[in-house]
């Protein structure tokens, strides 16, 4: 699962990252993430103070993660709606969810300032960025005067995270689907009739 080049750190950060999606925060105990990482309970506390920093590192990881992804759709070539629009239809396990999206669902995380920070500052950063690739299309000539970018991109990130959440309801990827076009008809309604990728 891991190669040998990974530290002990990095290990027990990856472990507790997969243990976080998969089980949420109470669902991950520090045993699990030192099986799964082949590390002893001491290589943990040698290198995190417990369970809320290692999973404070693992949380900020997956943020990171999170927005180099995003970003790579968003900073890509073509025009503000081919970005938005390959950050919509880029591969991901929808079944699996939003690894900081099922982090809004977890009591613990929400409850715990220092934990929650970097959930509430990535989708901060998301919708921020979203309205910035927005208000550029609108600027540019490609959507209409009507499109308001920044609620467009609250409506880009509920879309995503609720289609993450109807498609694990009916174990089909169907349903993301079926959201991702609906949001991409209502974003094809805002383009100016002579937008230059139209």
């Amino acid at each position: 699962m891991y190669t040998d080049r990974m530290t002990t750190s990095e290990r027990l950060i990856e472990s507790a990252r997969e243990l976080l999606w998969e089980r949420g925060y109470v669902g991950t105990s520090p045993k699990a993430i030192q099986q799964r990482a082949g590390a002893g309970q001491g290589s943990m506390y040698h290198h995190f103070t417990g369970k809320p920093d290692l999973a404070l590192a693992a949380i900020r990881r997956t943020a990171e993660q999170m927005r180099a992804t995003a970003e790579a759709s968003l900073s890509g070539p073509g025009g503000a709606y081919d970005r938005v629009r390959g950050y919509l239809l880029r591969e991901r396990d929808v079944l699996r969810g939003c690894p900081i999206g099922r982090l809004t669902m977890d009591p613990d995380v929400i409850a715990d300032p220092v934990l929650r920070q970097p959930v509430d500052e990535t989708l901060d950063w998301l919708r921020g960025r979203l309205a910035d690739v927005l208000a550029e299309g609108r600027e540019g000539g490609e959507f209409t005067a009507g499109l308001d970018p920044e609620r467009t991109a609250s409506t880009v990130v509920a879309t995503v995270q609720g289609g993450y959440v109807l498609a694990r309801a009916a174990e089909s990827a169907a349903p993301f689907d079926s959201a991702v076009e609906g949001l991409l008809a209502l974003l094809t309604a805002y383009r100016a009739p002579d937008s230059p990728s139209r």
